[in-house]
């Protein structure tokens, strides 16, 4: 029997992809089917693709033509999969010609002829609708959102609005295509969806508000300082059929979901202890500083160390205390300990404190490790007792990594998704009732 595989996105699967299936399948007797999985589009660049892999799977499962289907993971799997289902045609399609010769070291390699006037970009591009997004709050965290959100298919950022228009106005003539608005009824009138890049304590009152002008919403992390407001917040959106999402990086990056999902998988045995800790030496004249705008570590930094511990623990911890350093008003230093039924987690964050800000997550039959700066994970390990068993692990991190959230905040607004598998509405928040603790002082020790 000959076999042969080919390999795709298969998004938006049109008469091309079923012809260039087809032509695959004339070569040999079984065909076997590559569909590439989300993260592995991502780690590549495309941010536009429009179907899940579970709805690409599904869609060349239905044209008949495919005799097995695999998910492509990972570079150089190609190579692996031709010897691991023993293939004698690696066949693909002729816009490839010459790029994947080197396989003919291992079975026989044919460039097939594509199908004219038809593509799935044309397809996006024919079909897709443009978000058009706004930011409310032109400061530091805003002026990287533009240049990443422009990398995503469908998005036009195309007004901004700060209560200091002075900023607002400078802040839009960077880029092209933001109108400055003096007023959020102008504002409202120019977009689909908001950006909240604002300090924390007017999240709350910018979510509100844009929901109740029927925009959708991406919010910078912490999403608010209260459980109840954040409960209200999802409740209402959903409501009124909008997404509201909170933007955490870390959440959306590649290389922190590969991880996630593999020890979900059991790859280091049950989990019994995570360790996340992340610092920053900043001016003490910042907004950080100021006790008036929520400033501190805490609520500067502790969503990134409670998101692998809430995703992989869950969010029924039986307690948590919380120890602090408090200086002027705000913690520079601050270490919490959750208490799990079976598992002890523990989460550091300074801003006068320097630390090592690695992530370790031990279990029953080895450990995870990501050195400093794990919430921007782009390499991490697997250890094991025998060192010969370890693996490492590496992945791209684009930019300044916003675009991983943008392009799911978009995919969620277009497929009418209310809630993000990479950050759940319930983990988020559960993150604010953690915020309400520490604010309110319960289980919370001075040191």
């Amino acid at each position: 029997m000959k076999k042969v595989i080919t390999y795709g996105t298969y998004d938006l699967l049109h008469q091309g992809h079923i012809n260039l299936l087809k032509r695959a399948k004339a070569l040999g007797d079984y065909l076997i089917v590559g569909v590439t999985n989300d993260n592995f589009d991502r780690d590549r660049g495309k941010l536009n693709v429009r179907n899940n892999v579970l709805e690409r799977v599904e869609a060349v499962k239905a044209t008949g033509i495919a005799d097995q289907i695999i998910i492509e993971d990972y570079v150089g799997q190609k190579i692996d999969d031709v010897q691991k289902y023993n293939v004698d045609i690696f066949a693909i399609g002729s816009d490839w010609e010459g790029k994947f010769d080197y396989l003919n070291e291992f079975c026989q390699v044919v460039y097939l002829p594509r199908t004219e006037g038809i593509s799935s970009t044309m397809l996006r591009e024919e079909t897709q609708d443009i978000v058009r997004v706004g930011i409310i709050g032109c400061g530091r965290v805003a002026n990287r959102f533009p240049s990443e959100a422009q990398v995503v298919s469908g998005v036009s950022i195309s007004a901004a609005y700060d209560t200091d228009f002075e900023k607002c106005s400078t802040f839009a003539k960077q880029f092209d295509g933001i109108t400055p608005c003096k007023s959020l009824d102008d504002f409202y009138s120019r977009v689909d969806a908001v950006y909240v890049a604002t300090p924390h304590l007017e999240h709350y009152r910018c979510i509100k508000d844009s929901l109740l002008a029927k925009k959708h919403v991406l919010c910078e992390t912490p999403l608010v300082l209260d459980g109840l407001q954040a409960k209200e917040l999802y409740n209402f959106a959903e409501s009124n059929g909008l997404i509201l999402m909170e933007a955490n990086k870390t959440a959306h990056c590649p290389a922190f979901n590969h991880l996630m999902v593999m020890i979900k998988s059991g790859l280091i045995g049950e989990v019994v202890d995570i360790e996340a800790s992340l610092s920053q030496l900043l001016d003490k004249g910042g907004r950080e500083f100021d006790p008036k705008q929520a400033g501190g570590a805490m609520f500067e930094q502790g969503s990134y160390p409670l998101l692998p511990i809430l995703k992989l623990m869950g969010i029924q911890y039986e307690s948590l205390q919380l120890f602090s350093r408090i200086e002027n008003g705000v913690d520079i230093h601050t270490k919490g300990v959750f208490r799990y039924p079976k598992a002890v987690c523990s989460f550091k964050v300074g801003l006068g404190v320097k630390t090592e800000g690695d992530l370790v997550i031990s279990g029953t039959k080895g450990y995870a490790y990501v050195p400093a700066p794990w919430w921007k994970t782009d390499y991490f390990e697997l250890r094991y007792e025998n060192p010969n068993d370890n693996k490492k692990f590496f992945y791209k991190w684009d930019g300044f990594g916003l675009r991983y959230e943008v392009q799911e905040f978009i995919s969620c607004v277009l497929n009418h998704r209310f809630s993000s598998a990479r950050l759940r509405r319930r983990e988020s928040i559960q993150m604010a009732y953690i915020m309400q603790q520490f604010n309110e002082r319960k289980n919370f020790y001075e040191i």
